[in-house]
């Protein structure tokens, strides 16, 4: 009796070894299994989020180089009609361009510094005012 005692307890031992080696393997496989799974739900979600930052950088770039370009055309525009006006004042008899300073902003332009005469004055507010490209001027010309 005590043989197969032995024997059953051996068994048993043998039994619980064999389940608890089966038990581990499964559970490593699983938490194997778990942990792929959740690194790559992290992968995708950070490659989903790094794909959205991107685009978003992309079109805050794209929105600065278009607003970058409208105020290069503004400034060269402005540029373009202030030549004008100077270029125009320079070969005028009537009037002293060096006297007076022409700043444009968009289509106004605003005409400063001092004159000899309202004709002159007149005449440089005229000037401006049939300029192409000008649709406002503002006068703070001073007759000495």
């Amino acid at each position: 009796m005590a043989k197969l005692f032995l024997l059953v307890l051996v068994g048993g031992i043998a039994y619980g070894a064999y389940n608890y080696s089966a038990i581990k393997h499964t559970v490593r496989d699983t938490v194997k299994g778990t942990v792929r799974d959740s690194v790559n739900s992290v992968a995708r979600e950070t490659k989903d989020t790094v794909r959205e930052a991107r685009n978003e950088i992309r079109e805050h770039a794209s929105e600065g180089v278009h607003s970058a370009v409208n105020r290069t055309e503004e400034a060269v525009a402005s540029a373009a009609v202030t030549s004008k006006i100077k270029a125009k004042m320079a070969l005028d008899d009537m009037v002293k361009a060096s006297n007076i300073n022409v700043d444009t902003e968009g289509r106004v332009v605003t005409l400063t510094g001092t004159v000899a005469s309202k004709d002159e004055q007149r005449r440089a507010l005229r000037i401006a005012t049939e300029t192409a490209g000008v649709t406002k001027v503002v006068n703070h010309l001073k007759v000495r």
